[in-house]
Order: structure tokens, then sequence, then C-alpha cells
């Protein structure tokens, strides 16, 4: 392979692998000098291979083989400080321990430099390892020679104390648990969630510490780890606002909650009862008062070729879909408590998100009532404008659509939302039809140089007067209810609420805030009582990618 593609997969990968070698190492420098080894290595073998068939495949056995060698040379290493009982290896430390005995006290000793300070690693392992001069130490780290002194005496302290100490570790050791589910509540920023979560370290950090403030140590206690790992994690988490600092301790800054069977079980007959009552008086009052056929509603949906002459009307069924969650939603809003807002409770983070983050853990051997409603492929309801419009849509099990969130969904509403302002004023090019129809958005016929036709496959609110008039059939409803909605889950509240820790409860009393409006619970229970009572019907598989989806005035 020549020079130049050679330097291009390496810069291609460069990033990737630093951040493989700083989850597995134990300092940052480490994860430096090993980065440098397997990229320089990657970049020697490519320049003599041209039989690589699959790149990414060989770069990461480069990575790992590179990886293994690092762990067995520092498995040989003895890192400490002169204590009584293994004084006799750090004078050489390539000597090795001849008893069972001496090989467990130098394992202690190393396990317990990692619960040293960032600080008083780098001095205890430059003065007794690398053997380097307090002076010398002291200069590369820009401290006075008499800081680098303390920070050895205390060293030696802790590390005499903690040889002396029984480390307790918690279940979590043994019984590690694992998100089922996260998401959030606002706008998401550039990163995805599953960067923060991906790994069951910082699931089980962020459960460590979801209700107790904790130092990096008592977390890695908690877990049986080196603190190194943990403290790198922290670090990260913290950054971006899912954790809280107070002093040198944590805890964590979003919910995680873990229902009962009981909770869980309450809360499906909460929605059954409130979705029953609002659901079918929707249903009914929309399709007899004749607004489904109003000419400001738009939809031409429909699974055969469109005709090049001919713009029919969605059936009811399909557009019910769309506008009986939307109204479900927002209809009634000046019905709400809005006592917390959004912003009260909300985090900002570095990548630009501005949200509520939530996480949920469920046994997997818990027993639920066989006619349980689960929220299976759910996202939403989501909503981006421009100004002008805005693009309301849920992902679920009956659409077909795959994964809808995060800065992608954002740039694909606001250009579809474009696009369909555009059209009105010309036709849009091939490329562009062809973008909204793999989006199940519009279907084409004909000949896009000579007779040709489009139709819009979603839901269409042309104004803001149509609008209205749908928000206020389900705001009426929801006006007759609103005592008995009350009623209904005043005891849900209060059970979530007590199962929340006290720092978080203000954020749970902000998302309760939207029971049975802009709750996907709630629109799920809707949809699912008119499908069982057969008011609506599943939809077609050519209807699946447009499902639940409405374009509405802002």
């Amino acid at each position: 392979m020549n020079r130049q593609d050679a330097e291009k997969i390496v810069n291609e990968y460069v990033g990737r692998i630093f951040g493989f070698a700083l989850k597995r190492c134990k300092s940052l420098e480490d994860a430096e000098d090993l980065s440098r080894e397997i990229v320089l290595k990657t970049f020697r073998a490519l320049l003599i291979k041209d039989d690589i068939e699959d790149i990414g495949k060989f770069i990461w056995t480069v990575a790992h083989n590179s990886l293994n060698n690092y762990y067995r040379d520092n498995a040989k290493i003895t890192l400490g400080i002169p204590l009584e009982d293994v004084s006799e290896f750090l004078a050489d430390p390539s000597s090795e321990p001849d008893t069972d005995g001496e090989q467990e006290t130098v394992l202690r000793l190393q396990s317990e430099i990692a619960y040293l300070s960032k600080m008083q690693r780098r001095i205890v392992i430059a003065y007794y390892f690398e053997n380097r001069k307090q002076a010398d130490i002291a200069k590369e780290l820009d401290i006075p020679l008499g800081t680098v002194k303390w920070h050895l005496f205390e060293a030696k302290k802790e590390l005499k104390r903690g040889m002396d100490t029984m480390r307790k570790t918690s279940e979590l050791k043994f019984n590690p648990i694992k998100f089922h589910s996260f998401g959030i509540n606002g706008s998401s920023g550039t990163k995805d969630l599953n960067e923060f979560f991906r790994s069951t370290l910082s699931q089980n950090i962020c459960y460590s510490i979801r209700d107790q403030y904790k130092t990096v140590n008592e977390i890695a206690d908690d877990l049986g780890v080196s603190p190194v790992y943990v403290e790198t994690e922290v670090e990260i988490l913290e950054e971006y606002g899912f954790l809280k600092k107070k002093g040198e301790k944590y805890i964590v800054n979003f919910i995680i909650s873990e229902p009962t069977a009981e909770l869980l079980t309450m809360q499906d007959k909460m929605y059954k009862r409130a979705a029953k009552l609002f659901a079918n008086e929707l249903y009914d009052e929309l399709t007899s008062s004749g607004i489904l056929d109003d000419t400001d509603i738009w939809c031409s949906q429909t699974d055969a070729p469109i005709s090049l002459t001919e713009s029919p009307k969605a059936d009811h069924n399909f557009i019910l879909w769309s506008l009986i969650p939307y109204i479900a939603a927002w209809s009634g809003e000046n019905l709400m408590d809005k006592s917390i807002s959004f912003e009260e409770v909300a985090t900002i983070r570095p990548d630009g998100g501005h949200n509520i983050v939530h996480a949920a853990i469920v046994d997997e051997n818990i027993k639920l009532p066989d006619d349980y409603v689960y929220m299976k492929n759910w996202c939403g309801p989501m909503w981006n404008g421009n100004g002008k419009n805005i693009l309301w849509q849920i992902d679920s099990e009956w659409s077909d659509r795959g994964e809808r969130y995060g800065l992608q969904y954002s740039e694909d509403a606001k250009r579809i939302l474009g696009l369909h302002e555009r059209e009105f004023e010309d036709c849009l090019s091939k490329d562009e039809y062809a973008w909204l129809a793999e989006r199940g958005c519009v279907k084409t016929n004909g000949d896009y140089n000579g007779l040709f036709k489009s139709a819009w496959q979603i839901v269409i609110l042309s104004n803001n007067d149509v609008k209205e008039k749908l928000l206020a059939v389900g705001e009426k409803i929801k006006l007759k209810y609103k005592d008995e909605f009350e009623k209904i889950k005043e005891p849900y509240k209060k059970a979530v609420l007590s199962s929340v820790p006290a720092h978080l409860t203000k954020v749970k009393e902000f998302e309760l805030q939207y029971i049975f409006h802009a709750d996907g619970w709630f629109l799920i229970h809707c949809i699912t009582a008119l499908l069982k009572n057969g008011k609506l019907t599943p939809p077609t598989e050519e209807q699946k990618k447009s499902l639940m989806t409405l374009i509405i005035p802002q």
C-alpha cells in the first residue's frame, strides 16, 4: 500500500484508537503511549501489505495484541512505596516475590496505589518506580519541591491505611445492573446517549450513586474495580451533566427508575382508565362531526400508485392514526399544572443538548398482567419547527421508520418542512422527491421531465383555524373529565415520588405534570384502546412509513 493511503486510513482511526486505549490504561500517559504504539505498528504493516480484506478488523487485531503486551508488561511491574513488607521488591522492580504471601502483598500494594489521587499517583510512580529525583518531579509538574515531599509523605500514610483495611464491595461487583432503556426529554446534542452509557461500568457508576454522594474511591469499592477506571468515567459523566459534584463526592443528576411490578401495574391501570374515557369519546366526536372531511386537512396517502390526474384523500382510519395522538398530546394545555418550568429542571450540556435524561432498570423476572401494554419501539412525540410550521411525529411498533432521535432527526425534520414549503412555489428536484419518498413523505408518478405528479402521504393541517378546531375537541373532553383524571393519577404520582431520590424530586414533579398530555404512555394507551375495540384498524404495510406524522402551523 502506498504511503498516502496508509496515512489516510490511520488518520481515520486515530481518534477511536486513543479512545480504545484511554478506556483500558491506568493513566493518560499510558493511553498516549499505547495509542502511539498501535498507530505506528498499523502504519508500518499497511505499508508492506496489499491484501488486507477488512481494514477495521486488522486494526483492532493490532490494537488488542498491543493491549495484551501492555497488560503482560504491567503485570511484571511493582509500583509502590518502600513499606517494610515490600521494600526488597521495590528496590529492584524486575525482581519477583518468592512466596504466595509476598505476591499477595505486592498485588495489594499495586491495587492501593490506584486509590491515590491523580497527583499522588504521578509522584509516587515517578519517584519510587522511575527512580526520578524529587526536584525533577517538582519541575515537571510545576509545583514546589516541598509539595512533592508532602505528597510522598501523605501517599505513604494512605497506602499503609489501605493495606491495613479490608475494602468492602457491594453486590454490584458480582451482580452488575444494566439499563433496560434510556432516553431524553428535550433537545438532543451532538452526542448520542449511547456514547455515555454504552458500557456496564458507566451504568453501574451511575447506579451506585443514584441517591447518595460518594467519592471515586467509594464508587470503586462498590464496583470492585480500580479507581483509575472509575475516575476517567466519572470525569466525563460530570462534564456532561450526568453527575453532580460536591467537594470530592458525586451523585447522579438524572432519574434512574427501578419500578416494581406493583408500580407498573398501577401505572397500566391508570392509563387504561383514562384512555378508555378520552380516546373513545375523541374518536366518536371526530368521526361523527364531519371534521375529517374538512378541506383544510390534507393527506393523499394511498396504497395504490397515485393518479396523474386525480388527488384522492386518504381514508379516515389513516388520518385518525395521526390526529388522535396529536390531539391527545396537545389539547387542553391550559388545564395543565405548569408550576415547574422545563428551564428549572433541564440540564444544558456541552454538546448543545438541553434536556432531562432518564433511565430504567427492569427486573427480567418481573411478572405483569397478561394485558399489560408495553411500549415497543416507541419514540416521541417528537417535533421540530422552522418558525412557520412544525413536523410532529411518533415512531412506534406500528410504524416502519427505525429510530428517529438526535441531531440527524432534527436536521431531517427541518429539511422536510423546507421542501414542503418550496413545493408550493416550484417543482422540487428529482433527488429531493426521491429523498422525501424514501422517508414516506411523498409518492410520485410519471416522467419527471414530462407528465409528473407528487402526492404528500403524511397529514398536513393547512392553517391554524383547523388546528384549533381539532384541539378544541380534545380540550372539551379533557375539561369534562378533569376532576376524574386528577383522582385517577393522584395515587400513582404519590407512589412514584416516594421512589425518587430527594435531590431529583423536582425533576420528576415536572415530568408528572404531563400525565394525560404530551405523555407517550397516555398516547400509546389511547391507540391500544381503539385497536382493541375495533374502532381503529392496524395500518397497511404501505402506510407504516407515513404513520403518525403531521405538518402543522407553528
